[in-house]
Order: C-alpha cells, then structure tokens, then sequence
C-alpha cells in the first residue's frame, strides 16, 4: 500500500513539475531549432557598437557571430532587434556572455529564465527567455573576457519553417 502512495506521488509531482513549466515538446524543439542554428548557420558576422542600438540581428533562423568591442570592465556591445510580435523570445549564445534588455525607450526587460547550458545541446551556453513588445529592443553584452558570441534568436512558442 506505501508503494503504491508513493508511486501516485512521484507520478503526481513529476505531471505538476511538467505542467507548470510548460509544454516540454514545444521547449525542447525551440532548443533543438537553436542548437541547429548555432551549429550550423547561416551566419552572419556583425560588430557590436560600444553605445547605442547598434547593428541589427533578427530572428531570421540565422547565427549572428557578433564582435565584441572594448568597453568599460572589458569587451561587450549592443546590437538592435526589432520585434514585429510581441511574444517570448530564446536568446541563445555560444558563450556565457552577460546580456541585458532594454526597449525602444531604454526600459529594462526583465529576463524571465536563464540557463548556461540546455540538455539537448552542449553548444549552447547562454540561453535565456525574454518576454518582448512589438518595436526596436537593445541587446547589450558584457562586460566579458571574451571578444565575440554568436547569437541565435527563436520565438518560444512552436513554429514550423523551411530550411
């Protein structure tokens, strides 16, 4: 009988823990559409500005290799991207660079979760979910050791696209 509680307990916890983080399928393939994007391309090299909106990245199913520039503590940078739905967006990096969010009006965006790492891919170093409104947000980077990231962005929510 205390078995058979303790396996409709475990059962139970284990379908809240799932519940309430989600749809793990529509998580894991949101990873898995970054971790190919990290991986394989197609990229695209920019240059992060030392102040300002900086150059434009997109969620365009493309790796942006971004150099970083000297700034105050070490190398860092902004680059713009604009959003034209507002919804939960996955920044995915190569690196555990520090990121920060800000709106067209140079509001903070809070981060909602961040990780250093997900379980579907070992090249994902960064990847953090970032609630964002239509209009032109300033991702800026560092200050880090290191002088570049690549960046990947993916809607969190399922999407379907041809490669």
């Amino acid at each position: 009988m205390k078995k058979k509680l303790l396996s409709a307990l475990l059962l139970s916890t284990a379908l809240l823990a799932a519940g309430c983080g989600g749809d793990d399928g529509e998580e894991a393939h949101v990873d898995e559409e970054g971790c190919e994007h990290l991986q394989e391309g197609p990229a695209a090299a920019v240059t992060a500005a030392v102040s300002g909106t900086g150059p434009a990245v997109s969620n365009d199913h493309k790796r942006y290799d971004i150099a970083l520039v000297d700034v105050a503590g070490g190398k860092g940078g902004a680059v713009s991207f604009a959003v034209s739905e507002a919804t939960d967006y996955v920044l995915y990096m190569s690196a555990p660079v520090p990121v920060t969010v800000t709106n067209s009006s140079g509001a903070a965006v809070e981060i909602e979760e961040s990780a250093t790492s997900s379980s579907l891919c070992t090249d994902i170093k960064g990847r953090h979910v970032v609630p964002l409104t239509v209009g032109t947000h300033t991702l800026t980077f560092g200050p880090s050791t290191l002088s570049s990231v690549s960046l990947v962005i993916e809607e969190s929510g399922e999407h379907d696209h041809d490669h």
